[in-house]
């Protein structure tokens, strides 16, 4: 039976949303490029610390590093079911001098678990560009609406007036936390390093004919030649797989931050006070032409809860590891891992996407903030009146009718706001209709809004994105 490209099942992960940089990452190409780096870093450092390794073995091996003779390693994994020493007689068929070396005195994890990690740390430097451009992107949209009043909600009922920047300050915290988790991983990045079988490096200690000092450094230098400055100082076979369940933990915090965001835009445009990018041609549903859907924030939401759930992947795999390891990990951990740094890659470009084109409507977001602004400040006007010499608890009293009747004609006849004319005309509070209106300007109830995005943008986001100029030319195109 012949195949066409549409007749197996192809990840959306990869077809529909991940950019091309992240499905690079955790490519085939990149997995054995890395393995044949550290078959090579582990011969240069068995041949430093004086085991029988040539240079003409090792510039064998460096020539070709990069042309993998696919052909050969899966013909050979075929026979002996065994992908790592496929592999090696595969690089043995290219270096015939070096054949006797390659992975001397080292176990598939040598190759697997570096390469693994070696992978993540590169993924999540991938992630931390991304959030980076993220809050560069909100941060132009916070400082642009620092000023511009909005109905603030809990429990989605009204509260008090704050600003769209400041609301933008909200979602931007949470990313920030998210980056703090990222920046700790990294700067706690370490490799498994050359441990041997079970961890115990018997066999590099026979190598080195009971060496104990040539094995640390033989473990240490590995690292260094891959770009790390230290190892894991204990392992069983493989690192500990703790460390794949604290790194998705970190990418399921980011899909949380982004599906609150989501949610967030997904009511506001349900207001129609903020909408996120709608193309002209974008068409929202197949029945009701009219409609303009928040599809980018709902794949948002779609795939950060995806990511929640696939975080605790690692964590029952960590939690079930018998002694030195079981081989229960391995099926699990090739599609858990890369899966979620995908699907946080496209969230991330999702994120970006939307953030970069938001569609503010200040006239709706006053209209709502307006109906709603008479009930908030009748406290105000009772405490003016209280000073005029009125008392409080009539002063109360007359607000509360007054309020219930404004409520009333809002809910039951549909009609507009009247407090604020029932209040003008009674004259226990001694107050006009036009001084009413200077009483009811929105700006005078956002607190300290505006200066709070200014402290915000100037101490805390300004200082990371000038740190970080070169992640701010991260590209975040929507495929679908």
């Amino acid at each position: 039976m012949s195949h066409t490209a549409h007749d197996t099942y192809k990840t959306p992960l990869g077809s529909r949303y991940a950019s091309y940089e992240m499905q690079h990452l955790f490519s085939e190409d990149v997995k054995f490029r890395t393995w044949r780096r550290l078959w090579i870093a582990l011969a240069e450092a068995e041949a430093e610390l004086g085991l029988d390794i040539t240079p003409e073995q090792i510039d064998e091996l460096k020539a070709h590093q990069d042309d993998i003779n696919y052909e050969v390693a899966e013909a050979r994994e075929r026979e002996v079911r065994h992908d790592v020493m496929s592999h090696v007689y595969a690089y043995g068929q290219q270096c015939p001098s070096a054949k006797g070396i390659i992975h001397l005195g080292a176990t598939s994890c040598y190759v697997g678990d570096n390469t693994d990690l070696i992978i993540m740390y590169d993924a999540l430097r991938l992630v931390r560009r991304k959030l980076i451009a993220l809050l560069g992107h909100l941060a132009r949209f916070a400082g642009q609406y620092k000023d511009l009043p909005t109905l603030a909600f809990t429990h989605f009922q009204p509260a008090q007036p704050t600003t769209v920047g400041k609301r933008a300050t909200l979602w931007m915290q949470d990313l920030l936390l998210d980056l703090e988790d990222v920046d700790d991983c990294l700067s706690h990045a370490k490799l498994r390093g050359a441990k041997g079988t079970t961890g115990t490096q018997a066999s590099f200690l026979e190598l080195f004919n009971g060496d104990h000092a040539k094995v640390r450094a033989l473990d240490k230098r590995v690292a260094e030649k891959m770009g790390y400055a230290d190892v894991y100082p204990v392992s069983g076979q493989t690192y500990s797989r703790k460390i794949d369940s604290r790194i998705l933990n970190v990418l399921s915090g980011i899909a949380q931050s982004a599906s609150k965001f989501s949610s967030d835009i997904r009511l506001l445009q349900h207001l129609k006070e903020i909408e996120e990018p709608f193309e002209s041609k974008q068409i929202g549903s197949s029945a009701m032409a009219y409609k303009r859907n928040p599809m980018r924030s709902e794949r948002i939401a779609s795939l950060s809860r995806y990511v929640m759930v696939d975080a605790l992947n690692p964590a029952i795999t960590a939690s079930t590891q018998w002694f030195e390891r079981t081989l229960d990990d391995s099926a699990n951990k090739r599609i858990s891992v890369p899966e979620a740094f995908l699907a946080v890659d496209a969230i991330l470009t999702l994120y970006i996407n939307v953030t970069d084109g938001l569609v503010v409507y200040p006239k709706v977001i006053r209209q709502r903030l307006m109906k709603e602004l008479p009930f908030m400040i009748t406290e105000t006007i009772m405490m003016d009146a209280v000073k005029r010499g009125g008392d409080r608890q009539e002063l109360h009293e007359h607000i509360r009718v007054h309020s219930m009747e404004a409520s009333r004609i809002i809910k039951q006849e549909g009609g507009e706001n009247i407090l604020l004319d029932l209040i003008a005309e009674d004259p226990i509070f001694g107050i006009t209709r036009e001084e009413l209106a200077e009483l009811v300007d929105p700006r005078r109830f956002v607190g300290r809004a505006p200066e709070q995005v200014e402290d915000f943008l100037a101490e805390v986001i300004s200082p990371i994105l000038e740190a970080n100029k070169d992640s701010m030319d991260v590209k975040a195109e929507v495929n679908v």
